[in-house]
């Protein structure tokens, strides 16, 4: 049995360049996955505080509706009809239901919708004072700062439908010192 041996001149230099090498690989497929399936959007305004406040910076996942329907209480990215801007908004309404906000409570099939996400009482409840039935591919959206918000309660947005929901806010990116998943 003959054994052959392979002199190696310099194993520092091979492992240097493996580790630069994978983690060139490893960066080019995070850069692939978050710009291929998601997108980040800045936060404008204060309509969604405290969960997102101004100025912030989140990621988008638009898959996640490809294989999915959205949920309730999901924070959701759209786009008006009429407009190229984004809107961040919570989902408090899905397809089929009724929604209707009474003593500044939102109620959905006339039951009182317990939410901690949403903050305060709604002091304006817009369209809602009436009872506003979704079709099939519609979504009611507030934001969880209902006094600042412009969303589904005003007739300039209405209800929103399932093809203009961009995708769920998963993620915040900025600043750091609040780095972390959106609930």
């Amino acid at each position: 049995m003959a054994l052959y041996y392979t002199y190696d001149e310099n194993p520092l230099l091979r492992s240097i360049i493996h580790l630069i090498t994978d983690t060139i690989v490893v960066i080019a497929f995070a850069w692939f996955i978050v710009y291929g399936f998601m997108n980040q959007t800045i936060i404008t305004g204060h309509s969604m505080a405290p969960t997102l406040e101004a100025d912030e910076m989140c990621l988008i996942n638009r898959l996640t509706y490809d294989f999915g329907d959205p949920k309730r209480f999901d924070v959701v990215v759209f786009q008006k009809d009429d407009s190229s801007q984004l809107n961040v908004k919570r989902i408090v309404g899905l397809p089929g239901e009724t929604v209707q906000i009474l003593g500044g409570d939102i109620y959905i099939d006339n039951y009182r919708l317990e939410s901690e996400e949403i903050f305060g009482d709604i002091s304006l409840p817009g369209i809602a004072e009436n009872p506003v039935v979704l079709a099939s591919d519609e979504y009611f959206l507030i934001g969880d700062n209902t006094d600042s918000s412009e969303d589904s309660r005003f007739s300039n947005i209405g209800n929103v439908k399932r093809e203009n929901i961009k995708g769920k806010v998963w993620f915040r990116l900025r600043p750091f010192g609040r780095i972390g998943l959106i609930h």
